[in-house]
């Protein structure tokens, strides 16, 4: 699983020119899984290791302006966005491959779960997209700050 966590101070997202999730202040999350991930993955200790460090990351500026507050901390909204492309392969040619990508049928279910867990950790508002939709997204990443955490690397 991969989590590219954005600090934003407002964000929206769009499917067919209709918004269907719009955050303030909090994080902007792309959510991919890859082909190691399995069905059984939200049973695995990684899942709750990385829900607890998402919304726990000290990334918003405390009264010093130094980065020692989370989202819990400032009850902050969060966003999710699914995004098999974090999972792209582009070691050979032009056209990036996504063969490391979990299967779609398997990563919408991994999604439906990690939007249902991490909607009971969020402290504030709550949005996502649509899984297998094509989105646009329009945010203010604020800082900029831009984190990624990968299950492998924890």
């Amino acid at each position: 699983m991969r989590l590219v966590v954005q600090r934003v101070s407002d964000a929206k997202v769009t499917v067919n020119d209709a918004v269907v999730g719009e955050i303030d202040t909090g994080l902007l999350v792309l959510v991919g899984f890859g082909h190691a991930d399995e069905a059984d993955l939200p049973s695995k200790p990684i899942w709750k290791k990385m829900l607890d460090k998402l919304v726990n990351l000290r990334i918003f500026p405390d009264e010093d302006d130094k980065m020692n507050r989370s989202l819990t901390d400032i009850q902050g909204d969060i966003m999710l966005i699914s995004q098999f492309t974090l999972y792209a392969d582009c070691k050979k040619g032009r056209r990036p491959s996504f063969t490391n990508a979990c299967h779609p049928y398997i990563a919408e279910s991994l999604f439906d779960r990690f939007v249902e867990d991490a909607r009971k950790a969020a402290p504030g508002q709550f949005a996502t997209g649509r899984f297998g939709a094509e989105m646009h997204l329009d945010f203010t990443n604020w800082g900029p700050v831009t984190i990624i955490l990968d299950s492998d690397e924890m």
